[in-house]
């Protein structure tokens, strides 16, 4: 995949004069070859597609000459700001001798273009004879053919080599190219390479799916009608490409025959934020075929629509899970009228369960908060935080230690809990050696990216969460949120999402190895929601690389994946709403 070396500069402005806005349109985008087709009618160069469409006020002076000698007087050498180079491609339509005659006159009266080493004018179209290209000035380079022979003199004046892609195959420029195809483009291209030139070919579609094609079959100048849009989709390939380059190994299932008739004890509910089958699927893939969560059985769907929206947020999808009630969006753990609504872990911990909070973000944000807290608003941080005071929960790790320690309203809320008998750290490696069965660990410095070092967060406080738990004969409940999947969603970067989505991932195959060594235990993966709404265009299960495309910055509609393992798994198949991942924990538990 080479996709992430392509800039503007290898865009070619196809028929430019056709655009919205000829010759300024593709200049401001800075693309690398602006084309205009010519005619020469009475010793004047006028710029049209058939010779039909010519209109007097349309000559190349007017719409090329003129606007590129005004943009370098302000440039001084440079062709562009940026100080990247710029073909002019003037495409001979009518004779190709007489007209190029013309087009050297004109040119010689634009000095700052002949002369600016950042720009070349190459004739395309009907050229001369290649014999005859050393009577024209030197400032004049020539498209070339493939079957044209060339000396080294000739060579030396060929800018670039043209082909019509029809030439080569029929291809349409949707799914990939067939292997014979194929084969016959790679040898033309690397023909044309092994003679140090750059190739183009014409006539090819305008599409996604054929830009990503030419780029990795390595075209140097790829044709647009838009160049606003191709320009737009090689800046965001930094973010929208990914190629991986830490693996893991993905956990298999040791006993999953075990599970059938066993009633389970324990639950552990994973959420990925923002994950949807696409994030899993691109994790998947950016793993080169192999992850944990891919290896459970059983499967559903979650419909995560809220109760005032098409499309919920955090707070009222996790409201779902945590309460078995849907609500409105920002509203955490209240129904429609703000009324608090009684938690998951308010009522096992009623029946002697122990009950653990763990997020890789911040602890009071939506998701967490709807397993503890009460608000009629999810950035209701201090209040969020201060309701875990009345929250039965033993373990609480994530970030947000400023809304515990550091409060606008003065407060310390880490002297209360320590009076409530919990031992409280705003560091999170004092995990490694607090003794209590109850604490809270929060510190933001530990809930960075991935990609910024996070680290084995959400691995570590798992495993000190059911060691703590284990050393009681009490069953416990556990909700740990894999929450910057949909960080990297909403920021549209496919790295960020990559990333924490395999991260998650550790955990899922931390936890099904839990389930195997403690039989009474059911795990249950899922999302809130999925956000990007992102799709995949390209990857490489062989070598690992995930190329995606979003569709929003925003959350989408679109029903996630539900995955079970363990005792009780098997009632989490089908497709059901968001609250029934409550109403079947606590069947199951019956």
């Amino acid at each position: 995949m080479q996709s992430q070396e392509y800039t503007s500069s290898n865009i070619h402005s196809h028929n430019d004069y056709a655009s919205a806005l000829p010759f300024y349109g593709a200049y401001s985008n800075e693309a690398g070859v602006i084309e205009a087709d010519v005619f020469l009618v009475n010793n004047e160069l006028f710029v049209a597609h058939t010779s039909k469409e010519i209109a007097l006020q349309n000559t190349l002076k007017s719409m090329y000459l003129e606007p590129l000698s005004a943009k370098l007087k302000n440039l001084g050498s440079k062709a562009y700001p940026s100080n990247k180079p710029l073909i002019l491609m003037i495409d001979i339509k009518s004779d190709a001798d007489s007209t190029l005659k013309v087009i050297a006159q004109q040119l010689k009266t634009y000095p700052d273009i002949t002369v600016n080493k950042n720009i070349k004018v190459v004739i395309s179209g009907n050229r001369p004879n290649p014999a005859q290209w050393k009577d024209y000035p030197d400032f004049i380079y020539f498209d070339g053919r493939l079957n044209e022979n060339y000396t080294t003199d000739q060579l030396a004046r060929v800018e670039m080599i043209s082909e019509d892609l029809h030439e080569l195959t029929v291809w349409n420029g949707k799914g990939v190219l067939t292997q014979a195809d194929l084969e016959k483009i790679q040898s033309t291209i690397k023909k044309v390479h092994n003679q140090n030139k750059k190739i183009r070919f014409w006539a090819t579609q305008d599409n996604v799916n054929t830009w990503m094609t030419l780029m990795n079959l390595k075209v140097d100048f790829i044709g647009t009608d838009n160049v606003a849009e191709l320009t737009h989709f090689i800046n965001n390939i930094k973010s929208t490409f990914y190629q991986n380059t830490e693996f893991h190994q993905a956990y298999v299932p040791k006993n999953a025959s075990a599970f059938a008739k066993k009633k389970p004890k324990n639950v552990i509910l994973l959420i990925g934020d923002g994950m949807g089958l696409t994030q899993i699927y691109s994790g998947y893939t950016a793993n080169k075929g192999q992850l944990s969560l891919f290896n459970i059985p059983t499967q559903g769907f979650s419909i995560t629509k809220a109760s005032d929206s098409y499309i919920t947020d955090s707070a009222a999808g996790a409201t779902a899970m945590a309460t078995g009630n849907k609500t409105n969006n920002r509203f955490i753990s209240v129904d429609e009228n703000g009324k608090p609504l009684e938690l998951i872990t308010q009522q096992l911990a009623k029946k002697g369960y122990k009950t653990a909070v763990i997020s890789a973000g911040n602890i009071t944000d939506a998701t967490p908060a709807a397993f503890y807290a009460h608000q009629p608003e999810r950035s209701y941080s201090e209040p969020i935080a201060n309701d875990f005071l009345s929250n039965p929960s033993d373990i609480l790790i994530g970030g947000g230690q400023k809304e515990f320690i550091s409060r606008k309203d003065g407060k310390d809320l880490s002297k209360a809990l320590i009076e409530k008998g919990y031992t409280f750290s705003d560091k999170f490696n004092s995990l490694d050696t607090i003794k209590n069965s109850r604490f809270v660990v929060l510190e933001d410095a530990a809930v960075v990216s991935m990609k910024n070092g996070r680290g084995d967060f959400l691995t570590k406080s798992f495993k000190k969460a059911v060691n703590t738990f284990s050393k009681t004969k009490n069953p416990f409940f556990m909700m740990a949120e894999g929450a910057q999947i949909d960080y990297g969603g909403h920021q549209n970067n496919v790295e960020y999402v990559v990333r924490e989505m395999l991260d998650f991932d550790k955990l899922v195959g931390q936890a099904m190895e839990f389930v195997d060594q403690n039989p009474e235990t059911l795990l249950i993966v899922t999302a809130d929601h999925e956000t990007g709404g992102l799709s995949l265009i390209d990857g490489s299960i062989e070598k690992g690389y995930v190329h995606g495309s979003f569709s929003t910055n925003d959350h989408t509609a679109v029903p996630v994946p539900v995955f079970a393992y363990g005792a009780g798994a098997q009632n989490f198949s089908g497709v059901y709403q968001n609250t029934a991942i409550y109403t079947k924990i606590l069947e199951a538990l019956k």
